[in-house]
């Protein structure tokens, strides 16, 4: 790639309920920009409503971590630290805490395989120009033809746009049958592959992974605008111009999502096509009811973040 075929990543990490945003530069053959190529004004205009979204979307996560599973964890590491320091009543003690509390959760959720203990969000944005993309994608096949792996999974990390919710859940049943398997060990005097145990059991978390992507919910605003001023009857020349520019602004994050490879290629085809139903239907100052139904239906199957 040239000097004009950089990208830039906007990232960001949930902090006390907050997100928080920073950005990184993604490696690739040119220097790292100093700034993130710019992006339409349209693309800009609602990127309060998707921030609002996607942190909404954290909280959520948030609420939705089980307090007992954290103090199971808690006590686990409290156990290994009492071996350590060679307290093994209290470190039974502590096994048996958390042995409890598994099975408490179990009983109220007997069908619950993953207990949430942790969430960490993730934001991947993308702030490049279609050409930027398409010559990122043309590198990394390049370098797989040529058998540089490693130089093609360097430039596929900045080809994202999304953000990604990763879950850390204890699995309750092989969690519980290790516990009670070190606790014999310990009764033994067997403290080090107690511990050795321990230290695996807590490297056996399981990690779930939701993805929604930033293009498509950016898609959706510009989507969800229109449709409001299409709804209004005897629209100003002024919203008539916003609502036209709001149908041609929600292809830029459409064609950003094809070029990403976010669902299936045929599944854009359709949505173009109602984007320009679309515009001739509203066209001249027209409204009605219900035109846009069948294209929030389109996006909103693939999005994970609840609108």
């Amino acid at each position: 790639m040239n000097s004009h075929n950089r990208t830039a990543l906007r990232a960001s990490t949930l902090v006390a309920g907050l997100l928080i945003p920073f950005y990184i530069h993604a490696a690739n053959q040119a220097p790292p920009p100093k700034r993130p190529e710019p992006q339409p004004p349209a693309s800009q205009s609602v990127q309060p409503q998707v921030d609002k979204r996607t942190a909404d979307a954290a909280r959520q996560k948030q609420r939705e971590l089980m307090a007992e599973a954290q103090a199971a964890i808690a006590e686990t590491e409290r156990a290994l630290k009492a071996l350590d320091d060679k307290r093994t009543r209290d470190a039974l003690s502590a096994l048996a805490s958390a042995t409890g509390t598994l099975e408490l959760i179990l009983a109220r959720s007997p069908r619950l395989a993953l207990a949430p203990v942790r969430t960490d969000v993730l934001t991947h944005d993308l702030l490049a120009r279609d050409d930027t993309i398409k010559a990122a994608v043309k590198a990394v096949r390049d370098r797989l033809r040529d058998g540089d792996v490693q130089k093609a999974r360097q430039l596929m990390q900045s080809l994202a746009s999304e953000v990604e919710f990763r879950t850390l859940n204890i699995p309750l049943e092989t969690y519980l049958d290790a516990i009670k398997a070190i606790t014999p060990l310990i009764d033994a005097g067997k403290t080090e592959e107690a511990k050795t145990a321990l230290r695996t059991m807590l490297g056996t978390l399981v990690v779930t992974t939701e993805i929604a992507p930033l293009p498509k919910l950016r898609a959706e605003e510009q989507i969800k605008a229109a449709q409001a001023l299409s709804e209004k009857a005897n629209r100003s020349k002024e919203d008539n111009l916003k609502l036209a520019q709001s149908i041609a602004a929600a292809r830029d994050p459409l064609r950003i999502a094809e070029l990403l490879g976010y669902g299936d290629k045929k599944d854009y085809k359709p949505m173009y096509q109602q984007l320009d139903e679309l515009e001739k239907k509203t066209a001249g100052g027209k409204s009605g009811i219900g035109w846009f139904d069948k294209i929030r239906q389109q996006l909103g199957a693939w999005l994970n973040v609840a609108a």
